[in-house]
């Protein structure tokens, strides 16, 4: 690949427009090229991984935002299939259950958390709570929290209270060793009618499909205020923000997965144990043992 980027241009550092960020990202390369380099940063990847559930002193928390059709299944599958399967955990979170409403919001998210030696990735992420039910704020009253009983409550006071709240959650993870990614899918408008078109046309695809899907499209302004206030207020040194181009998928993966690469390079002591010497000193008394077994 001819252009070698720097993934902290993707960083939030500083209050963004989403309007004034590129939904598109041009790497100077065809596909084919694109998902080279990809398998090459992924190799690279699982042998960090590798070396991580050795060591066991740090978790790895990736978070995927992004409107519908954004890209974010395919992205997991291609950008992590390289890893080790017992290193890496998939949380897909969907509407709360009746169990998971009982508790706080962030209850269901601190079970899913990474152990240490592992990475975690949320396939949509605690954010949903600043973001769905900010569009939709009836969604609350199905919380059950005693100060609030109508909707008028789920005021600016409520959703500061929240930010808040998210920001000191992984405030606290990350100082103890968790090494957290969140992602944001930045998809055009255009693009998204285009893929769900092509969820409408191609019977294999015809099962993602849902009016809902069409509902929440009619909110696409909303949404993007939303999104726009949550990365800008919650992006942190220790919980950063990546907007990442979305419109083109191969794009999208290789930048998401060469962030994580450059960042979790920067941790040298990340690295396998190192046998005792007392056990350097007998390894030929233990093959000698093994050979004669």
């Amino acid at each position: 690949m001819k252009k070698n980027i720097n993934t902290n241009e993707f960083k939030i550092t500083t209050p963004i427009q989403l309007k004034d960020i590129a939904t598109t990202y041009h790497l100077d390369a065809d596909k084919d090229e694109i998902e080279d380099e990809l398998e090459g940063v992924c190799k690279d990847l699982a042998k960090i991984q590798n070396a991580m559930y050795a060591h066991g002193k740090y978790a790895v928390l990736i978070c995927i935002q992004g409107m519908d059709t954004a890209g974010k299944d395919s992205l997991i599958r291609e950008v992590f299939k390289a890893l080790n399967a017992r290193g890496v955990v998939v949380h897909s979170f969907k509407v709360p259950t009746e169990i998971e409403l009982k508790h706080d919001y962030l209850w269901r998210h601190y079970l899913a958390l990474p152990a240490r030696g592992k990475f975690g990735v949320f396939n949509r992420t605690h954010y949903e709570n600043v973001l769905v039910t900010r569009v939709h704020p009836e969604y609350i009253m199905g919380e059950n929290l005693p100060d609030v009983s109508a909707v008028s409550d789920v005021n600016d006071s409520f959703w500061d209270k929240r930010f808040k709240q998210i920001n000191n959650f992984e405030k606290h993870i990350a100082e103890n060793g968790t090494i957290i990614f969140k992602f944001f899918l930045h998809l055009s408008k255009d693009e998204q009618k285009s893929r769900l078109l092509r969820r409408l046309d191609k019977p294999e695809k015809n099962w993602k499909f849902s009016l809902g899907d069409l509902k929440e499209r009619e909110l696409w302004d909303r949404y993007q205020d939303c999104y726009e206030e949550a990365l800008n207020r919650t992006s942190k040194a220790y919980a950063p923000w990546y907007a990442i181009p979305a419109d083109d998928k191969p794009t999208a993966r290789y930048i998401l997965a060469k962030t994580l690469l450059d960042t979790l390079k920067m941790y040298k002591d990340i690295k396998e144990p190192e046998m005792d010497e007392d056990m350097k000193a007998n390894l030929h008394l233990y093959r000698e043992q093994l050979e004669n077994d």
